[in-house]
């Protein structure tokens, strides 16, 4: 069984830490990965609020799909 993946990632000077869950086997297929950004502070809770589509956009980018 894999592992979560944590990563500390920063966007525009803006810090956050990075959970991925990896794939796994449900009862429709396979489901996932699916991952959770959790920001540093208040002032990186209003920018991932204010900035969700390009936060998710970028850990697909970089973190999901790359391969």
């Amino acid at each position: 069984m894999a592992k979560t993946i944590v990563k500390n990632i920063s966007v525009d000077k803006v810090k956050f830490t990075l959970e991925i869950y990896p794939a796994r086997e449900g009862s429709t297929g396979t489901e996932g990965p699916y991952w959770e950004i959790f920001p540093e502070d208040y002032h990186a809770a209003l920018f991932a609020f204010s900035n969700k589509e390009k936060l998710n956009k970028l850990i697909k980018q970089k973190f999901i799909d790359k391969k």
